[in-house]
């Protein structure tokens, strides 16, 4: 018995010390409202959001204070647009159309690569000397690697489009702009 108090005792005194960060804010009718996660914190309240770190065990020899005593907490000031929106709300909306950019380019790069080299390939061909349905598969060739790479362009277009529109919204957003990086 003697020894289980003593593993009892061990286990507190070398406990870490927890900490929890609590998203507060006030609403319209004058209720505070705590959440431990920032997503459940509605869109219209984020930009007057504070944040505080909530200890749930207390250092051994560490004396408690009482509430006017606490040493003033650390609020993190969470950044929003002027509709309440995040930094990871405008980086996933621009994240898969940079991806898909990505994508595209590289797939155009790769198109256009395989068209020059066909290109280059009939051009030093000598057709006296090929059947004409050989010649017929030549040009379809040709003309479905243009295709591919018209397709590519397309959603390049598509993409750069969709980006300005982002970045539009964002500048009326009052959105700082490392946050379309």
């Amino acid at each position: 018995m003697q020894r289980f108090l003593y593993y009892l005792i061990f286990l507190v005194l070398i406990s870490p010390a927890n900490a929890q960060t609590i998203y507060k804010w006030t609403d319209e009718k004058g209720v505070v409202n705590y959440t431990d996660e920032f997503s459940k914190v509605p869109p219209a309240y984020r930009d007057r959001v504070e944040v505080e770190k909530w200890k749930d065990i207390q250092k051994p020899g560490t004396p408690s204070l009482a509430p006017s005593q606490a040493p003033p907490q650390e609020t993190e000031e969470v950044k929003t647009d002027i509709y309440g929106r995040d930094e990871a709300w405008w980086r996933d909306k621009v994240r898969p159309w940079k991806e898909k950019l990505k994508e595209a380019t590289e797939n155009y790069e790769k198109a256009q690569t395989n068209f020059t080299k066909k290109s280059e390939e009939l051009s030093q061909t000598n057709f006296y000397g090929r059947s004409r349905s050989q010649t017929k598969w030549d040009v379809m060739e040709l003309n479905r690697l243009n295709e591919e790479k018209k397709k590519y362009e397309a959603i390049i277009a598509e993409a750069n489009e969709a980006l300005q529109k982002l970045s539009k919204e964002a500048d009326e957003s009052k959105v700082n702009p490392d946050w379309l990086k």
